[in-house]
Order: structure tokens, then sequence, then C-alpha cells
């Protein structure tokens, strides 16, 4: 199909590389160089989407990211397809495919557009609110139908190919904008020797002035862009990177910021197709520009209605000229150049309409004295066509622009570009808790004072005469590279020269009167995704929402993927005239992350699949697979469940597992309990405040199990911690509360106590470990040991000692958690293997048997150790657990959890307590989870008293046993309590002590 539209010469594309793309089903030709939105201009495509609400035709109307109608589903395949994309800001490539997100069976023909049509008197603002409240049987219809007609797009159905990463940087100076301002500002820091970012949401650096016909020291502007570009890249301190969008600017200047690297591409591409910067830099410049605004007047959102820089921009850089004939609405002297750009590119303009009563600015002498028609103190009121502009009504306005005097006359056009003036972008600046201040003089917000080590230059705080952004760009590159004690290169302070010119006072004005009131004129589209309206603006105000947040709540006003970058400023200035107040009174709504859409893909990076939650794994793991073991997860860990031997079903091998341990000798790999190494001269005082038992006197070479609270007091992780010298302290956690425990230390001592000289470090990757339990463990272990003396006396109970076993340097600590005669063996991880090896060869003589979490739990259990995160639930307190004694009664100092205990809650006789339950029948199991009460005959909703937290089958006890939490339960050992089940029936267990087995601990002790 030809390219109707495109203009034989000029721009920045490629000529000789055609490509060709589909759109909708149909095919379609561009150049290398364009965006999807140039290329469907340039091939005569006027509607590209239809309206959220109304499902009214919609066209391109900027040419950035601003963009809120040319929303596309850009992709071929269920795997590659991506949603809500940007046409103009969608690089072209070979065999893209893109389809609009709207209308059905098609965009030309929407069956839902008739609701348009009746759409404000049906659909006004909380038309869901007043209108699905009854019946209230159809609230599961409406939503159905609701959520059916709401959303852009379609995720993708199949998993994503492409591959996306992450990168840090710690830079100098952060430049965001690589326009006129942000590259003179990076041009004087060039030879510094400071690190610089500079980073562009653009394809190519340049900003506004890839689009401009403006001259510097009297050469195209583009080569002084090129002189720039040169510079930078030439010295090997600076980053450009251009494809790439500052999303969100967070506390301590650190900036995410996303790099498209072959979007561009096509599809299924090799290497990384996104890449996340994480930024954290000392000085940060705003160089971000400023979007012009579009007027409101009656079916400005008709296709061929566009902003005038958009004109310009499609003309300039991709020559395209947009239409034939152009009506060019504008409240100020920049429009112009649109006006001139239209008619150099051949193209008729029917008629430039100024809202001033008068204009005698540089450019607009220039378009008179290229013949172009000027109506002054007139306005665009209202357009004709459906699917494209057939015509405008122009109207004189008083002096005030308040109202339409005089009738209405007709001019004929296709294209209708008005320009209501320019919006700072004070999106990033917003993002750090700084409030924009409305500036009069410009009609426009600007970035509030700066609330970290940060300078705005150029549009972003209003200036844009291009002589000025360069001067500005350029001292705040000059006031940083100083800041910072850059070798500053005096050259590069110099700016080129730009023309000046003069210009007239722009006109504060964003809604156009229409000669019938805003209610009844046709639509004024102030949100032109969402469908909001001036007459809707007016409503809300009159039923009552006042503050901008609300009004922006309720007509979902600045909502969508644009973020209100076209309709924020026009929106607040319907509202502050609605409520008779100034726009400075009326405030602004804060923008918040993120500035346009970011993909899941690229904020995950690397981090998906396997390595989303990585699967760990113990030097020993291969042993176990092939030895046929059975793995649980336990946090990320993968650990032995149990080891079944051929034949046999998973209580026959705890059986077997349990018994060998209880009689002869069992082996666990306890590689994965959490290891912290705490030293400092601090380390004992920092013990005695996180735990709740004491720790001044624990001596080098003994060990000592603790428990430690969170603040309200409750049970948050425990372990034994052993003292390696009285500066020195390992400390082992849970399995599944290693990191957790990690951080809370490192808060406490950072947040509260950072006068503590303690340090922490994980070692639990450093450590293989490996548990032989069992009454011929220290026989077991002398075999290993080559003489050591590990006899009662000289290796007593929770205590540790290095020595070598099996011919590697180890640390055995002796502690048990199975109630057996227990040596925990630590080697260096590397050798993990070859000495769990040698200790089941070791062992053979003695039947050594390998067993896993499921036995370790019920060996436990039978002991009545509790297990942290299982047996507590964050509301059961060491009182709660009967563990009173680990409650250090004479610690002089506070430590974490202690005032909570006093508290009247805390107090309670009712509360939960820890005990042991047994079943009336041996053989029942009760599921762990069930519920208690005292009363199994009470009416449902039954009274429900406490739960089971641990239940197993103890093959040492041969009956089954249980432990639980039951309300005032210490005081109720003896007493019955029922577990109904699911099934409806109801199992009988008397409360009893929560020790099944050795009460005195003598089998440990020996």
């Amino acid at each position: 199909m030809a390219e109707l539209n495109r203009l034989e010469k000029g721009g920045r594309i490629e000529r000789a590389q055609s490509i060709t793309f589909a759109f909708n089903g149909k095919r379609y030709t561009g150049c290398k160089g364009d965006t999807i939105a140039s290329a469907l201009l340039a091939n005569g495509v006027d509607v590209v989407g239809r309206s959220f609400k109304y499902s009214r035709p919609r066209g391109i109307l900027a040419a950035g990211a601003e963009e809120p109608n040319a929303i596309l589903q850009v992709g071929s395949s269920p795997s590659t397809t991506i949603p809500n994309i940007r046409a103009t800001q969608a690089e072209l490539y070979q065999g893209l495919t893109a389809t609009s997100v709207a209308g059905w069976p098609s965009v030309e023909l929407d069956m839902m557009a008739g609701v348009g049509k009746v759409g404000g008197a049906m659909m006004p603002p909380g038309f869901y609110y007043k209108t699905f409240m009854q019946p209230e049987s159809l609230w599961p219809t409406y939503e159905k139908y609701i959520r059916k007609a709401a959303g852009l797009g379609k995720v993708p159905a199949d998993q994503d190919p492409d591959q996306y990463d992450k990168l840090n940087h710690h830079a100098d100076v952060l430049i965001i904008g690589a326009g006129p301002a942000g590259l003179a500002a990076a041009k004087t820091l060039v030879g510094s020797g400071l690190r610089v970012i500079v980073l562009d949401e653009q394809n190519e650096f340049g900003g506004s002035l890839l689009s401009s016909t403006e001259k510097l020291d009297g050469k195209p502007c583009m080569d002084w862009v090129a002189e720039t570009l040169g510079l930078l890249y030439s010295d090997p301190n600076f980053t450009l990177l251009a494809r790439t969008t500052a999303f969100g600017y967070y506390d301590h200047n650190f900036v995410g910021a996303v790099e498209r690297r072959s979007d561009h591409l096509g599809e299924n591409v090799s290497g990384i197709r996104q890449r996340l910067h994480r930024i954290r830099a000392k000085k940060v410049i705003l160089a971000t520009g400023a979007l012009e605004r579009p007027l409101v007047f009656a079916n400005n959102d008709v296709p061929g209605c566009m902003l005038a820089s958009a004109v310009s921009t499609y003309i300039n850089r991709y020559a395209v000229a947009s239409g034939s004939k152009l009506v060019l609405m504008t409240t100020n002297d920049y429009a112009y150049q649109t006006a001139i750009d239209w008619h150099n590119a051949g193209r008729e303009v029917v008629a430039v309409v100024d809202t001033r009563q008068e204009s005698n600015g540089d450019l607009v002498s220039k378009a008179r004295s290229l013949g172009i028609k000027i109506l002054t103190g007139k306005a665009v009121i209202e357009v004709s066509g459906s699917k494209r502009v057939t015509g405008v009504k122009v109207a004189s306005l008083n002096s005030d622009a308040s109202e339409i005097i005089g009738k209405a006359t007709q001019l004929t056009c296709d294209t209708v570009a008005s320009s209501g003036g320019w919006s700072p972008v004070v999106h990033l600046s917003c993002h750090t808790g700084s409030k924009p201040i409305w500036n009069p003089d410009i009609a426009g917000f600007v970035p509030g004072p700066a609330s970290q080590n940060q300078l705005f230059v150029g549009g972003a705080v209003g200036t844009y005469s291009l002589g000025a952004v360069l001067e500005q760009g350029a001292g705040a590159g000059l006031v940083s590279g100083e800041e910072l004690g850059g070798a500053l290169i005096e050259s590069n302070f110099i700016t080129p020269k730009a023309h000046k010119y003069n210009e007239s006072q722009p006109m504060a004005l964003y809604h156009i009167p229409h000669i019938k009131p805003t209610s009844r004129a046709p639509k004024q589209f102030v949100d032109f995704q969402n469908d909001v309206t001036a007459a809707g603006i007016e409503l809300a105000t009159r039923e009552g929402f006042e503050s901008i947040e609300h009004v922006k709540r309720y007509t979902a006003m600045g909502f969508g993927t644009d973020q209100g970058k076209t309709s924020n400023i026009n929106g607040m200035a319907i509202v502050a005239k609605a409520l008779n107040q100034t726009i400075q009174e009326t405030g602004t709504t804060i923008f918040r992350p993120m500035y346009t859409p970011v993909t899941f893909g690229a904020l995950a990076g690397r981090d998906t699949g396997k390595l989303f939650d990585p699967a760990r794994f113990t030097a020993i793991h291969e042993w176990h697979v092939s030895h046929g073991a059975k793995f649980e997860d336990v946090g990320q860990w993968k650990r032995p469940w149990y080891f079944p031997k051929q034949g046999e079903s998973m209580q026959e091998a705890l059986t077997r597992e349990c018994m060998a341990t209880r009689h002869s000798i069992g082996i666990l790999d306890a590689s994965t309990l959490g290891k912290i190494d705490i030293q400092g001269k601090d380390a004992r005082e920092f013990l005695n405040r996180i735990y709740t038992n004491p720790w001044s006197k624990l001596a080098p070479g003994r060990c000592r199990y603790g428990i430690m609270c969170k603040e309200d007091g409750m049970i948050f992780d425990d372990g034994v911690t052993s003292c390696i010298n009285d500066s020195h302290f390992i400390m082992t956690t849970t399995s599944g509360g290693a990191a957790a425990v990690l951080e809370w230390l490192e808060l406490w001592h950072q947040t509260e106590w950072p006068e503590l000289e303690v340090y922490f470090a994980s070692v639990t990757d450093h450590w293989a470990t490996m548990t032989i339990s069992g009454p011929n463990s220290r026989f077991l272990l002398e075999k290993l040991v080559d003489g050591h003396d590990v006899s009662n006396d000289a290796f007593p109970y929770m205590s540790w000692q290095s020595f070598k076993v099996a011919g590697v340097d180890a640390r055995v600590f002796r502690i048990s958690f199975t109630g057996e005669l227990s040596f925990e063996i630590n080697v260096p991880a590397n050798y993990g293997l070859y000495v769990w090896e040698q200790v089941m060869a070791a062992g053979e003589e003695f039947g050594i048997t390998p067993y896993g979490t499921e036995t370790m739990h019920i060996l436990r259990a039978e002991k009545g150790f509790i297990i942290a995160g299982q047996d507590t639930d964050g509301s059961v307190s060491p009182q709660d657990m009967d563990m009173n004694w680990i409650v250090g009664k004479n610690k002089t100092f506070s430590y974490i959890g202690k005032r909570s205990w006093e508290r009247e809650d805390n107090q309670r006789q009712d509360r939960k307590q820890f005990v042991g339950l047994l079943t009336k029948d041996p053989s029942v199991v009760l599921p762990e989870g069930a519920q208690a009460v005292f009363d199994p005959n009470e009416p449902i909703p039954m009274t429900m008293v406490g739960h089971v937290t641990s239940s197993y089958y103890s093959p040492v006890l041969d009956r089954s046993i249980a432990l639980g939490v039951i309300k005032g339960g210490l005081s109720r050992v003896g007493e019955k309590v029922y577990f109904p089940l699911s099934d409806g029936t109801s199992v009988e267990a008397e409360i009893t002590t929560s020790v099944f087995y050795d009460p005195k601990g003598e089998r440990q002790n020996v």
C-alpha cells in the first residue's frame, strides 16, 4: 500500500530500507527509523483504537510518551505478544505485527460504538457506583461483564522466551534527559574525571532538537548534537544509555531505569531484551523537558486532532504530514512553527486560530509573510467528522475567553492541531515527595524545592527558549562538577548561539467555551484514554468532590498508561473554574512510579523460573539422590525427607529410621541449619539483648540453647549458640529462618544499638553438618578421631571441640535434638561428601542408618522439643510454651520482649499453652491443625480452645503422640479434650506433659 502521507524529502528516516509490517490484519510499508505511529500516519491510517468507556474511534494524538490513544498489542505469537505498547515509541522492524487493544469485531466497526453515542447520559462519573447497586443477586453478573469490558490488551498466554537482566551503577552525576539541556550539562563534565551517566528514552540523543529546524551558531542544530556526542563518547567515564526510561526516582538519589535493548530488532532476538539499571548517584540533573497540552473543545478526540508539536515532529523527524488541510488553534507563539512546518511541507494551512486578541511575535510575523491566514480572538469550538476530521466550527471569544460571541463559521480541513502551552515534566521530582508549585508565568507546575541532591534544568522548570535552555544546562553541569571536585575544562562551558525570538505573551486557556453549556455541548475530552470529559469533571464538583485527588479518583482522570501527561493540567483548570478558585489553590495530583509502564520481565531480570526461588542443595545431596532419598522443601533447601528401601511404605521407613537411632546409630544431614558467625568485642552484650537467657558467663568451648522473641514478647526463632572465644560466637537457627534472623540481627544493630561493636556473617553454606545420634555414636566417633578422647568427662554435653574427623579439620558439637547421645560434625563444605562417606563406612558395623526430616521430627517430638514456626506461630511466648526456665530472671539489662510479658493480655491464665496430647485410641494419629474443643456436643459454631501443632506415630512408644496449644493447658494436665474432624467424627485425647520419652534426659547425657 502506498505511503500517501510520506513527504518526498526530509526527516531522519532511512528511505532506502523499506520495512513491511502488519496492523489489524493489513500489510503496510514504512522505513527504518519510523515508529509504528509515524508509519501508520504515512499510510493514511486514521483510526488506531477505541476509547475505554465510550468506544469512540481514536487516532494518534502525540509523538512520544504522552500518547493516550495509540496503545497497541505488538507481537505475532502467544509467547511474544506484548500489550499496551505506545505506537509513538515503538520502533518499526521487519515483520512487526500490531493490533488495536479495543474494538469488536474490529476497530473500524465496533459493536460498542453505539454506547458512545448515548454514553454521556448512561455513563457519567461514578455510574458504576450508582447503577449496579440493586438487585444484590445480580452482583456476580455485573462483575463478570464489567471485568470483561475493563482492561487494555491481552497478557501473553505462553512463557516469555526473552531474557532480561539487571545492572547496578554508582555515578557521580546522573543526567536524565539528553535533549539540549541534558547534553549541555553533560558536555561541561567531559574530561572532569567524574563518572557520568546520561540516559534518554528516545532511540537517539537530542530530545526536541531531533525534530527542530532551529540553527545553532548558524548551522543545523543536529550538527551541535553530533559534535557533543563525539566528546561524550570519547570520555571513558561516561555511560550513555539511549532507549532508556527513568521510571522511578527514590530516596538517596536512587533511580530505576529500563533500557530497551532489542525491542526494536524484532521478536525472538537472541541476547538481552530489556535491562533494568539501578543507579545510585551523588548528583542528579533532571533535564526531562516539557509536554505540550492539548486544548479542550467539542469533539476534540476525532482522529486527525493532534498536538501541534506532534504534527511538527512527524514532519521534521519522520517526513510525514498527517493530512492535507490543517487548522491550527493556539494560545502561544511556539505553535506557529507547526503552521510554518506544514506550509513548508507543501500542505495547505487553512488557518491559524489564535485565542489571543493580538499576537505580534517573530514566528507570527513569519507565518504572515508566508501568506498563512491568521484569525485572532477566535477559537475552534467544535470538530466535525467521525473517523476523521472533516471540518471545524470557529467562533469569536470575549476578552477573557470565557464565552463565545457571535456566530460560528465552518472551515473545511482534515487535521486539527492544538496547543494550550507546555507542561514541565515534573513526574520524577514528585517521586521523592516534592510537591509541584504552580508558576503563573508559564501557566504550568514546576518542581518544588529539591528534596535530594538534584538540579532541574530546561523545560522541566519552564525554560523554553533554546538559548536559555543551553545556558541553564551548562550551568547545572558546572555547579555539579565544582561541587564534586571534578577537573573541569573551561572550553566545555561555551554554548552555541541560538536565535532569540521575540514573542507575545501566551494566554492561560485550557477549556474552550461552546455555544451550549458544557453539559449540553458535544463531548469535550480532557483525558482521552479514560473518556473523562469537561462535563464529567464539572459534575464531580457539583456532587461534592472538591479535592483534586478525589476528583481524579471519581472520574478516573489521569489513570491509565499515560498517567495524565496531557490531561491533568486541563482537568485541574476545569476543577478550579468550577469551584471559583485558582489553579494554585486547587493544587495538583502527585505522580508516582512508574513514569511509563514497565514490564514485569524487566523488573524480575534473571530472577525467574529456578532463579526466582533457587533450590539449594547440601554438599551431600548427590549421595542422598543415589541412595533413594525422598525430598521435601525446607525454605529453599532440598532436604532428605526419608530414605525408603525397596518395597517399604513411608511409615515402615520412618519406623526403621527411628528405631535404628534409638537403639544404635542414625545419621542426619543437618547442613541446612542456619549458621551466623558473630564477632566483635560487644558480641556477648548483643546476645544478652537478643536472647531471653543470659550469655555473659558462657565460657569458650561451651554451647547454650536460646530463644529470641519479637518486641511483642512472642517467640521468633531458636537455636544453639556456641562460644568460640570471648568475642566470637556461632549462632545456629532454623533452616527456614536463617535469612530472617540475620536480617533481624542487622536491624537491631544498625537502628537501635549502633554503638555496639559487633559484626555478622552468614556461614551456612561454608559448613557441611552431619549429626550422628544414638547409643553407639560415641563408639563411631572414636573410630574417626585418631585417639582423641570423646568420653563424657572429656567432652561433656553442650560443649564443642576442634579436632580432625577422618583426617579433616572439624568442629564437633555435643548437642542433641533427638534426646539421644549425639555429636554434630561440622567440616568445610568442600569436604562434606568425603567425610559423610567416611562416617558411613565406619558406621557399618553398628548398622548406621541415614534418616530424614520426618524421622527428625518424630524423635524431637518424643522429647517435647519445639520447632519454631511449627509449634509456634508468632502468637505464643516462652511462658506459653512452658519454657519459663529460659527467661533470665536475674538479667539486669533489658532484652527484646521483656516488657511485653508484663502486659495484662500476656498474664491471662487462659492463654493457649504448650502441652502433649495422647489419643484414647493409640492407633489414631491426630491431623496437624485439628481444632480442639472441651465439649464435643456443643452446637456449631463450637468454642475452639486450641489446635494440634505436631502429630506423629511414635515407633519407640508404639502409639500416636501429638503436641499442641490448649487454652490453660498447663493447668489441665490429665483432662480430656476433643478434636472434631471433617468427616463428622470426634477424637478424644488426654492432655499430658509435652515430654513423652526419657523425661529426665538421661540418654543424651551419658
